[in-house]
C-alpha cells in the first residue's frame, strides 16, 4: 500500500512511524528540508522537498497510484486543497486535518464539493471524549461493548470492593471466566498484568462471555447513570475550549471559560451563547476563586500549555473538585497524570492517529473499534497467517506493555486467552491497547517487521 503524508509535524511523524515497513511505502512531502532529514533519519520514508499544494508537486510524486493521502499541515485551507487536488488527480483515498470552528459549520459541503474522503479535527475529537466522560459517566454505550460472543462492562470496583486489594491473579479467579483488560486510575488508563492490585476508586473493564458480563452487569451497573454535572469552569478558549463550551451549553449546563487574550475573548463572545466569558490569565489561582471555583462540578483545563494545564488540575484536585479533566499533548508528561489525581488526560494526537490507522486498516483486518476514555483502544483484529503473533504461546510473544491479548474468536468458541494459549489463522482477536502504544501494536502485528493485515 502506498501512502503520502503532507506535513512533516508531530502528526505526520506519527502517523508514519505506525506505518512504515511491510507492504507500505511511506512518502512525506513537505518544504522544510530541516525537518526532513531529521525524520528520514529516524524513519525509513521517502522524503520530497517541496510544496504539496502545488499540482506540479502531486504530479511528479504519481499520486494517482497512492491509496491514501494525508494532508496534515499546520494551514487547514492547504490541506483541504492538497486533498482535493490529490484526489482529482487519482488517488484512491483522502484524509485532512482541518480544525478551524469556521469550518466545521459547513464541514459537510466542504468534505462534499472538495471530493475529500474524511476531515479530522483532533480538538473536535478531544472534545467529544470530554463531554461523553462529563456528560454521561460511562464511556461505553449503557457500560457495555459487545462483538461476537464476547462482551466488556466497565464498573467502579466500590461495586465489589472484596476485589480492593487484590492482583490480578486473584482478581481474575474470583471473577470466573472473565479477564480485566483495563484499569482506569486517577485519571490514567493502565493495561494490568500478573502483578498490579485492584485499588480503591479503581474504574475496572472486565470481558467475558456476553452471559457472563450480562450477570456481573446485574450486580454492578447503574441503568441510566448520568453525572448531576450543572457547573464547569473551562481554562483554555481555543479550539477545544470552544467546541467543548458550546456543546455543554446546549446541554443547558453552566459554563465559565477563561481566555487570557481578550482578542480571542470578543471572538468567543461572539461565538458562544449562554456562556460566560472571562478575561484573564487562568493560572491565576485568586481569580478562579474569585469566579467560584470551589463550586464547580468539574474543571477542564485545555491551554496550549501542558504545565499550565497540569497544574491547574492538581489544583483543582487539592480543592475537592470531583472531575478535573486535562490536555496534554506531549507523552513525557504521561506518567505524571496518576501521580496529580486527574480524573482524564488525553492527547489530541494520539486520538487523532487513532482514527486515521482504523480509516486504512478498515479496509482489511480491523473489524471494530472503541476508544476507552479517550486513551486507550479495543480493535477486533482478524489475523492473517502471517502475522508474527500465529502459532505461538502468548507468553512468548513480546507484547508492549501497553497492550493485551483480551479474547479470541475461533468460530463459535469464546477463548478468554492465558499465557499458554496460541492463536491461529483467521482467529478474530481482540486486543486491548493504550493510544501511546499504538505504533508498537502495528509492529508487533507485523510479519518480519511487515505490517501484513494492513494490505
Amino acid at each position: 500500500m502506498k501512502v503520502a503524508i503532507a506535513g512533516a509535524g508531530k502528526l505526520g511523524h506519527k502517523i508514519a512511524d505506525a506505518l512504515i515497513g511491510g507492504d507500505h511505502d511511506v512518502t512525506i512531502i513537505d518544504k522544510n528540508e530541516e525537518k526532513l532529514q531529521k525524520l528520514s533519519s529516524q524513519l525509513d520514508v521517502m522524503t520530497v522537498t517541496a510544496n504539496a499544494k502545488q499540482a506540479t508537486t502531486l504530479q511528479e510524486l504519481h499520486i494517482g497510484s497512492y491509496d491514501f493521502l494525508i494532508a496534515c499541515t499546520n494551514d487547514d485551507e492547504k490541506n483541504i486543497v492538497i486533498a482535493s487536488f490529490a484526489k482529482n488527480l487519482g488517488c484512491s483515498h483522502v484524509i485532512a486535518r482541518v480544525r478551524d470552528p469556521e469550518h466545521m459549520r459547513q464541514i459537510d459541503f466542504i468534505r462534499e464539493t472538495m471530493n475529500i474522503d474524511l476531515i479530522i479535527n483532533p480538538d473536535l475529537l478531544i472534545t467529544n471524549e470530554i463531554y461523553k466522560y462529563l456528560v454521561e459517566k460511562y464511556s461505553l454505550t449503557n457500560g457495555i461493548f459487545s462483538t461476537g460472543r464476547s462482551s466488556l462492562l466497565e464498573f467502579r470496583v466500590s461495586k465489589m470492593p472484596h476485589l480492593i486489594g487484590l492482583d490480578m491473579t486473584d482478581v481474575n479467579s474470583v471473577l470466573s471466566g472473565m479477564l480485566v483488560v483495563a484499569i482506569s486510575r486517577k485519571g490514567k488508563v493502565i493495561i494490568p498484568h500478573g502483578n498490579d492490585v485492584i485499588r480503591e476508586n479503581d474504574l475496572l473493564y472486565v470481558i467475558g462471555s456476553r452471559a457472563d458480563i450480562k450477570e456481573l452487569s446485574k450486580r454492578v451497573f447503574e441503568k441510566g447513570k448520568y453525572t448531576d454535572l450543572q457547573k464547569v469552569m473551562i481554562i483554555g478558549g481555543g479550539k477545544t475550549g470552544l467546541f467543548l463550551a458550546q456543546k455543554l451549553a446546549e446541554f443547558n449546563i453552566s459554563v465559565k471559560l477563561v481566555e487570557r487574550s481578550r482578542e480571542r475573548c470578543y471572538y468567543l463572545a461572539e461565538h458562544l451563547d449562554d456562556v460566560i466569558i472571562l478575561h484573564g490569565d487562568g493560572t491565576d489561582i485568586s481569580l478562579l476563586e474569585e469566579e467560584n471555583l470551589d463550586d464547580m462540578d468539574a474543571l477542564v483545563t485545555v491551554t496550549g500549555f501542558d504545565e499550565d494545564n497540569l497544574l491547574l488540575a492538581l489544583m483543582a484536585k487539592n480543592k475537592g473538585i470531583d472531575d478535573v479533566i486535562a490536555k496534554v499533548s506531549r507523552g513525557i508528561y504521561a506518567d505524571m497524570i496518576s501521580q496529580l489525581g486527574v480524573d482524564m488526560a488525553l492527547n489530541p494526537q494520539d486520538i487523532a492517529v487513532s482514527q486515521i490507522l482504523r480509516v486504512i486498516q478498515g479496509k482489511k483486518r480491523i473489524v471494530s473499534s472503541q476508544l476507552i476514555q479517550g486513551q486507550a483502544e479495543i480493535l477486533e483484529v482478524i489475523v492473517d497467517h502471517r502475522m508474527k503473533i500465529v502459532d505461538r504461546p502468548l507468553k512468548k510473544i513480546d507484547l508492549p506493555a501497553g497492550v493485551l491479548i483480551a479474547a479470541i474468536h475461533r468460530g463459535q468458541e469464546l477463548i478468554i486467552p492465558n499465557g499458554d494459549t496460541v492463536i491461529q489463522y483467521d482467529d478474530r482477536v481482540l486486543i486491548v491497547c493504550l493510544l501511546s502504544d499504538l505504533v508498537n501494536l502495528e509492529k508487533i502485528l507485523r510479519n518480519t517487521g511487515k505490517l501484513d493485515f494492513l494490505k
